[in-house]
């Protein structure tokens, strides 16, 4: 197991934590018992990414599912809640970055281009010697569950455009997140792929007779019961891969148990933007004989 620097993860996880608050090297420094002149050199060092960019990104992430999935709060109440002085700035910031305004990202998001800008973000929460920890593992029976789910094939960075054409619909539906049990299939690693662009990945929800699948890319599939390894992750989705492989390479050669013929599955017991990022609840889905 590779050990963290205790010191930094402290102040790192105090950002995802308090990201709607007050945020500044001195007061990083005094959570990491570090000193303020040498703080922000040993966390750009350590991860990769200085402290401003790395509070600025996530702030830019949140912002940015705000604007797409929350319509009804206008941008500066966003720019307001992401900690900005005011729309004009926000505004600035966001263009600078993503090369759009919040308002043309909020009618036409790219999100290929998006994702793009949060590569360091990834990195840095699915690299296992950053979260080199032991997850609590236990085994559940799964009753066999229908669902209706888009099918995504292509880059993993594209699945934004998968995930709001399935939110249209579902509002088409009338279902919302809050009255509905929300699924992913992943078939592939993306990790393990040649070609990017063949990983696959449903997105789904609980399947009800009164849904209207005509409209040809939603699919009836059911998810079989029995056995699974179940582990509860509470943070961002960023960090879900890591705790996956844990599951394989560490979990599972210990447990003495045997995989069943069915892919990773994860519940979304609540998720991004809905709750704040560090509190999405994911459960983690090993099928086994």
């Amino acid at each position: 197991m590779v050990n963290k620097h205790p010191r930094l993860e402290a102040a790192r996880e105090f950002i995802d934590l308090n990201l709607d608050s007050d945020l500044d090297v001195e007061g990083l420094s005094r959570v990491a018992c570090l000193s303020k002149y040498h703080f922000h050199r040993q966390f750009s060092s350590f991860y990769g990414i200085s402290v401003a960019n790395y509070v600025r990104l996530l702030r830019l992430k949140k912002a940015s599912y705000l604007l797409v999935y929350k319509p009804q709060m206008s941008v500066t109440e966003i720019a307001l809640d992401c900690r900005y002085e005011n729309s004009e700035s926000f505004s600035r910031a966001f263009r600078r970055v993503f090369e759009l305004s919040p308002s043309e990202f909020r009618v036409s998001p790219d999100w290929e281009k998006w994702g793009n800008h949060f590569e360091a973000i990834y990195r840095l929460r699915s690299d296992p010697k950053m979260n080199a920890d032991d997850f609590d593992v236990s085994i559940i029976h799964f009753d066999s569950t229908d669902i209706a789910v888009i099918e995504h094939q292509g880059v993993p960075i594209q699945i934004g455009e998968s995930v709001a054409k399935f939110r249209e619909w579902r509002k088409s539906q009338n279902i919302s997140y809050k009255q509905t049990r929300i699924f992913n299939i992943f078939y592939d690693n993306p990790d393990d792929l040649d070609d990017a662009s063949l990983f696959r990945v449903d997105i789904g929800c609980l399947y009800e007779d009164k849904m209207d699948l005509s409209c040809g890319f939603i699919k009836k599939k059911t998810i079989p019961g029995g056995r699974f390894a179940k582990v509860r992750f509470v943070g961002s989705s960023d960090s879900i891969g890591m705790v996956v492989r844990y599951l394989y390479e560490r979990w599972l050669p210990a447990s003495g148990e045997r995989l069943r013929d069915y892919p990773v599955t994860l519940e979304r017991v609540s998720f991004f933007p809905f709750v704040p990022e560090p509190e999405a609840i994911t459960d983690i889905l090993l099928p086994i004989e």
